[in-house]
């Protein structure tokens, strides 16, 4: 088989800013928070930013977005 042919996930990843989810780790490259702050903000009981998809906590891109714009402090 020909490596070229071989689907290469990083060659077609989409860019943060058009995902709809964001891992912790994506969510502070994102935006520049850093990642324990985020981790809090995601631990916060009915916390309408995350999303469990299996057992890993993500962010709402918008959801996100929305609130830091709204926010004051984090």
């Amino acid at each position: 088989m020909d490596n070229n042919t071989n689907n290469n996930c990083e060659n077609t990843a989409i860019p943060l800013e058009k995902r709809i989810l964001l891992t912790i780790p994506e969510a502070a490259k994102y935006t520049g928070i850093g990642v324990n702050r985020l981790r809090r903000l995601a631990n916060k009981r009915n916390s309408k930013l995350i999303v469990w998809v299996g057992a890993r906590k993500m962010f709402k891109r918008k959801q996100l977005d929305e609130y830091l714009e709204n926010a004051s402090s984090i």
